[in-house]
This record gives structure tokens, sequence and C-alpha cells, in this order.
């Protein structure tokens, strides 16, 4: 099911194009998280089908009214989910009031709470990582791009800000392509291994008697959506959490790094990068003056997904089967992280895309360097990350 129509996306706001930059704040809006809570039941009602557990034709009836968002309000579900704790209770009794009376009582069946919206996070993240990762390959090829083009152009190497020793601008270009490729290869990995969640109310399967049909409506759940079917429930064992948040601080660590390069690059005192005649960057006050603005916004949203992250971590210690507090500190979290790295993303393509390398003014501040050393194994190390992102792409010379 997609996950919102062109009216159902987030209204745009005063700081909405800068903070949210990029295709993902519609992949975990609200109507993104109540289409994914609704696939979650409509492929709990199918799974049922399969084990036998509820009638096919019911499971049918199910799926339908589960297919059909439009006829559910997020907003009245808020409302809703302020008196229960969390939303899937009032879309739970949404979902029975549009279904025949003899349908309603298969609606969640053996599920709890817990198991929609966690699997509904599982899914908003599939989804919200292959947007991510979209512009994450854009930022790759025009890594490469400029790898290959500046592989021997001679520059001077920084450490701790200060000019040291000769390298190549090709170096630098293909360390961020190493950067990228190992995040997006990173993200796809944990993407492939998110799981499914269903326990029922304290992890045990109860809400599924007959032998054996717990086991198989979890393998029957998983895999309708698209999703592995872990060993065991995980209602307060986090580590999808865990792994998932720390993929996505990885990334955002990595985008951030390359945007603080292009800005530090870009200084007037250094001068190695201008800025592409777009029109973008101006000051309010200082009228020849030209920010970087797609490095800076890139830089801005890197920033905030440490924060984040660590919330998500400090959420992983739970109480007993079923946090309190804890489980519900997630939602809004994973969101805003999922956002982050989007727009991180999506500026940095920008940032890589409108820029200029001036060659003369790299050899410039090289010449007064003065040093005799040369830039060792440049060239060799270009090539093995030329190397190495080809392989991921299936790309050739």
């Amino acid at each position: 099911m997609s996950a919102a129509s062109e009216a159902d996306k987030p209204s745009d706001g005063l700081f909405t194009q800068t903070h949210e930059r990029g295709p993902v704040r519609d992949e975990v809006s609200s109507r993104a998280w109540l289409v994914a809570m609704l696939d979650a039941e409509a492929a709990l009602a199918g799974a049922c089908a399969d084990a036998g557990v509820v009638p096919a034709a019911a499971a049918e009836t199910i799926a339908l009214v589960c297919a059909d968002a439009g006829r559910f309000d997020e907003k009245q579900l808020g409302v809703l989910a302020a008196e229960t704790g969390n939303p899937v209770v009032g879309l739970v009794a949404a979902i029975r009031a549009a279904v025949p009376d003899d349908v309603a009582a298969y609606v969640h069946c053996g599920a709890t709470s817990q198991d929609i919206v966690d699997t509904a996070a599982m899914l908003i993240a599939r989804r919200a990582i292959a947007a991510v990762s979209a512009d994450l390959d854009g930022c790759a090829e025009s890594a490469a791009a400029l790898t290959e083009q500046h592989r021997d152009t001679p520059m001077v190497a920084r450490t701790l800000l200060q000019q040291a020793v000769p390298t190549t601008f090709g170096l630098k270009t293909a360390l961020w392509l190493h950067g990228l490729t190992k995040a997006g290869l990173n993200l796809r990995r944990i993407q492939q291994e998110l799981p499914a969640q269903l326990g029922g109310a304290a992890g045990t399967l109860a809400g599924y008697p007959a032998p054996g049909s717990g086991l198989h409506t979890a393998h029957a759940y998983a895999a309708r959506l698209g999703l592995v079917n872990p060993q065991l429930p995980w209602h307060t064992l986090r580590y999808p959490i865990g792994d998932l948040a720390g993929a996505l601080a990885t990334t955002a660590g990595i985008l951030g790094k390359i945007a603080l390069d292009l800005v530090l690059l870009g200084q007037n005192e250094v001068g190695e990068i201008t800025l592409s005649d777009d029109g973008r960057g101006g000051s309010s006050t200082i009228a020849h003056k030209r920010n970087p603005v797609a490095a800076i916004a890139a830089r801005s949203a890197a920033k905030r997904a440490p924060g984040l992250t660590a919330t998500l971590f400090a959420s992983m210690e739970q109480e007993h089967e079923r946090a309190a507090g804890a489980w519900h500190a997630e939602w809004p979290t994973l969101s805003e992280l999922l956002i982050c790295v989007g727009s991180a993303a999506a500026w940095l393509r920008d940032a890589l895309d409108s820029f200029d390398v001036d060659e003369d003014r790299m050899a410039a501040n090289l010449t007064a360097l003065d040093s005799a050393a040369t830039a060792g194994s440049a060239v060799a190390l270009v090539d093995r990350a030329l190397a190495e992102y080809r392989t991921t792409t299936d790309k050739s010379e």
C-alpha cells in the first residue's frame, strides 16, 4: 500500500524545506504510520487464515477494509491514542466497526498493540531506507565522478586544520566515496534484516492455542509483509531498533563529515572549491557573501542524529515483558532520526553537484607549502575506492 497521496502529505512549514529535505518525511508521516499499521493488520488476518485460525473469507474482508486508508481518520485516532497510550486500540475498534459483525471478532486476532506498532515501525523504516538509499546512491555517483576526474589533481592535505603534506583531491573524494559506499551497504543490510513482531500480550503467542498455530501464524505474518521472522518476539529486547539506530547514526556521521569538508574547502582563505552560480547562499547584510547552503543544511541535519540515536539506545533498557514508557519514546524519535538522515542525504546530493573545483588554487596552496614530500600511494588508493564502488553498483569503466 502506498504511504500517502498528495492530499495526505504533511504541509510545509517555516523550516520544512531546510530541515526535512527529500522524500523521507512523507514515508514517516502520520498517514504513513497509519498505512503501515493497516498493512500489519491485513497481513495478520491473512496469516491467521494461512494457519487455519481465521476463515479465509473473513481475512479477505479485513484486508479489503485495511486497504482503504482513506476511511480512517488519523487525527481522531490520535485523540483516542491519548486515552489508551497507543494508536492501535482505536484503530482496531475502527476496523471492527467497518467489517460485518461476524468478521469483527477476527480483527487483530491473537495480537497485542505492540505487535502492530513494532511491525509498522519496521515497515516505515524499510520504506524510509529506500528513500535515503536513493539519495545516498546519488551522492556516491557524484563522488565517483569527482574521484575519476581529479584522481591526479594535487592539493594540500590538512591535519588538525593545519597544512601538512601533499595529497590529491581524488583521494579526498575517494574517501567520501568509500564512506558513502559503506553506509549504503550497511543500510541495505539492515533493511533486509528488519523483523516482524508477533508475540501477543506477553510474548507467548497464547492467542493461538491450537498446537503449532502460533508459530505458523508468526511465520506467515512475516512472509506476507516481506519481513524477517525472528526466532522470538522482541517486545523488550530491542536489538532491531538498536541496529537500525546505529546504522542511521553512522550514515549521518559520514554525510556530515563530507559536508564539513565542503564547507572548509570553500572558505575564502582556502578557496579550493567555489559555489556554482545558482543564486543561492545570499546574506541579509553582506551583499558579496555567498554561503554554502546545501552543505550547511546537510551538516545541520546530520548534527541532530546523535541525540536522537542516544534516545533510542537509552530506550533499549525495558521492563520485563512490556515496557512502560521507553517503548513509547521510540515512535517519534525513530521518525525524526529517519528524517534527519534523509534530509542530510538529500542536501549533500545537492551540495556535491553545486560546486566547481579550483585546481589552480589547489596548486598554489601546495606550492606555498614548499614540501618535498610526495602524495605516496594516493592514486592506488583512489583506484581501490573506485573498484569497490563499481563492484557494489555493477558498474564498469
